[in-house]
């Protein structure tokens, strides 16, 4: 049996963790620097958030004092299901930002991760009464698994948590409307590529609708279900495990290991 390690040293807590948290750690520090270096972060507002291994309702989150670019393994805060420090905390977090991932997180035992961001190409096709369209590749591959969600202003109404569950289900993603999107992943890369796709789709669809609907070319009937199935959420998460994530990862160590701090 694995021992517990000390992190006296490191970050949010003088607490002793369990297996598997550190390294959940460090995936959610990179898929945080990953949002900022793709530009999708919001200043410190929006959140991603993964459960930490174990039976505990434990949760990792960003530091609310924090830009996503400074975020490491140590400094994220670990939560309870209300957004509560557990343990010593060194960082403020925010409890209203967390009412969006806790309903799933509870709901959902696939959820071990759910990322939320306010892009602008997310909010502006959030606001479009038609939602996504299936106009291109990257749209067929995301859409097929997105559910929809009507805004009740900001997030701070714990009752709106019911309404949330239900509305995404059984899907892996959703378009927050007026206000952006969501994923939701058994693993953080798996997570983080949905989130990419979603993100990709929404840009190409602002980017389209420049030249007008009436002038946008219709796939052929039927393509956007045969695309559905060549995209399932079962090869979606394995792709991102045995591929995609870890080709991101190294992308990171390139660039600035320091998210493994």
């Amino acid at each position: 049996m694995a021992t517990l390690a000390s992190i006296d040293s490191k970050g949010d807590t003088g607490n002793r963790m369990a297996p598997g948290e550190w390294e959940a750690r460090v995936d959610l520090a990179a898929a945080y620097r990953l949002v900022a270096l793709y530009g999708w972060d919001d200043l410190i507002f929006t959140h991603l958030s993964a459960r930490v291994p174990g039976p505990e309702h434990h949760f990792l989150i960003n530091p609310y004092d924090m830009m996503f670019e400074e975020i490491t393994a140590s400094s994220l805060v670990k939560i309870d299901v209300h957004g509560q420090p557990v343990g010593k905390a060194d960082h403020p977090v925010n409890p209203a930002g967390f009412t969006i991932h806790s309903a799933i997180h509870m709901a959902r035992d696939d959820a071990a991760a759910v990322m939320h961001l306010h892009t602008p190409h997310g909010q502006a096709v959030s606001a479009m009464a038609f939602g996504l369209l299936p106009h291109t590749q990257t749209s067929m591959i995301a859409g097929h698994d997105v559910a929809y969600h009507d805004y009740e202003g900001i997030a701070t109404d714990l009752e709106e948590r019911e309404r949330l569950v239900a509305d995404i289900g059984t899907k892996n993603a959703m378009i927050l409307r007026n206000h952006g999107t969501l994923a939701v992943g058994e693993s953080v890369g798996a997570c983080f590529l949905r989130l990419y796709f979603l993100e990709r789709a929404c840009e190409a669809q602002v980017l389209m609708l420049s030249a007008g609907r009436e002038n946008l070319n219709n796939p052929p009937q039927g393509v956007d279900h045969k695309v559905a199935n060549q995209s399932n959420p079962k090869g979606m998460g394995m792709l991102a495990e045995r591929l995609a994530w870890p080709a991101l990862l190294r992308k990171l160590d390139r660039l600035d290991p320091s998210f493994r701090d």
